[in-house]
């Protein structure tokens, strides 16, 4: 019998996978009933893509280079964006409210919704504002074609790194109609990403299967050309240490840090795959007389933590929910005050 090619089995037609969302039981985020493809196999090795038009890999934009000479000079804060996708009017009020208080937005598309403003364009707005943005950019939607088109905006924008990801498939969001593109995955995406002159960042998710190669899965996406890794939530600091220290020298970590601040977005926050929080940091902030303040007080206490991790160079405060978007930018810029 012939075995598919990677790429045709997985759903998100991955090559150099599993992504982040693969269940505790081995299963695939799209499909349940089947087990991730990349499970039984050895991690894939970088090899690079096909390019015609020649780059400089050392080429490096003015916004990249003042990001890399100011991370390790001082911890960054990097918060999650919580406006609502296609309002500018949302978009405006969440950057009047980070403006000054973090280092950076990192603005992805909100989970809420697979429609969204193109990622330039997202940049833009939030930079007019003064804020400066860590921009990020899925596969989900665009062939390789429109991937360097946004890059080359990005570079022009002057954002200061961009974040790849694979993204969520269409069948998992509000228009399963729409044909899912992957043209590229998140490590082929780092590639052109790091020869367009980014700042490169990718993911990692070291509680999701298979646990024991994420580390040598993140040394692959270095090689393509990644500079940071944004670590998701795995279950506390001590996790993260471990994490690190098997993945070596050769790339900086930003962790994200739950801020959770009411029921509701305690229940949004269960609701993801393979998440792993330290022991009872939900049920603290369900049980507590305020959730809010607890909330903003355990992201705090998280936060200094990561921070004091070798290797660590910032933290991503990482939190939303729709219908509370002005709400969510009030507690992440309250954690950003009381950090450090």
């Amino acid at each position: 019998m012939t075995l598919l090619p990677l790429i045709d089995a997985c759903p998100k037609r991955m090559e150099y996978g599993p992504c982040g969302g693969v269940g505790f039981d081995g299963s695939c985020e799209i499909d349940a009933a089947h087990r991730c493809t990349f499970l039984p196999r050895r991690t894939v090795p970088w090899t690079g893509i096909d390019r015609t038009t020649p780059v400089d890999p050392g080429r490096r934009t003015a916004a990249a280079a003042e990001t890399l000479a100011s991370l390790g000079t001082r911890p960054w804060i990097v918060a999650d964006l919580p406006a609502r996708a296609l309002s500018v009017t949302s978009i405006d009020a969440c950057a009047a409210v980070l403006t000054g208080e973090v280092d950076a937005v990192l603005a992805g598309d909100a989970g809420s919704a697979r429609v969204q403003f193109p990622p330039a364009y997202r940049a833009h707005l939030l930079q007019r504002r003064g804020l400066r943005v860590w921009t990020g950019l899925n596969m989900r939607d665009r062939n390789r074609v429109a991937i360097e088109g946004e890059l080359a905006a990005l570079a022009v924008e002057g954002v200061a790194g961009v974040h790849c990801v694979t993204g969520d498939h269409t069948r998992t969001g509000h228009r399963p109609d729409a044909a899912p593109v992957f043209d590229l995955d998140s490590t082929e995406a780092t590639a052109l990403a790091r020869a367009a002159g980014h700042v490169v960042s990718v993911a990692a998710s070291p509680a999701a299967p298979p646990v024991e190669r994420r580390a040598a899965r993140l040394r692959e996406k270095l090689r393509a050309g990644a500079d940071v890794c944004f670590v998701n939530h795995a279950g506390g600091a001590e996790p993260v240490r471990r994490f690190i220290d098997e993945v070596g020298d050769g790339i900086l970590f930003i962790p994200c840090i739950p801020v959770v601040v009411d029921g509701a977005s305690a229940d949004l926050l269960e609701s993801f795959t393979t998440l792993v929080l330290p022991d009872g940091f939900l049920g603290r902030i369900r049980d507590a007389r305020d959730p809010r303040a607890e909330g903003i007080a355990l992201a705090v206490a998280l936060a200094e933590e990561m921070l004091a991790l070798p290797g660590v160079v910032g933290v991503n405060l990482s939190g939303g929910r729709e219908g509370a978007e002005e709400s969510f930018a009030e507690a992440l810029a309250e954690v950003a005050r009381r950090v450090c």
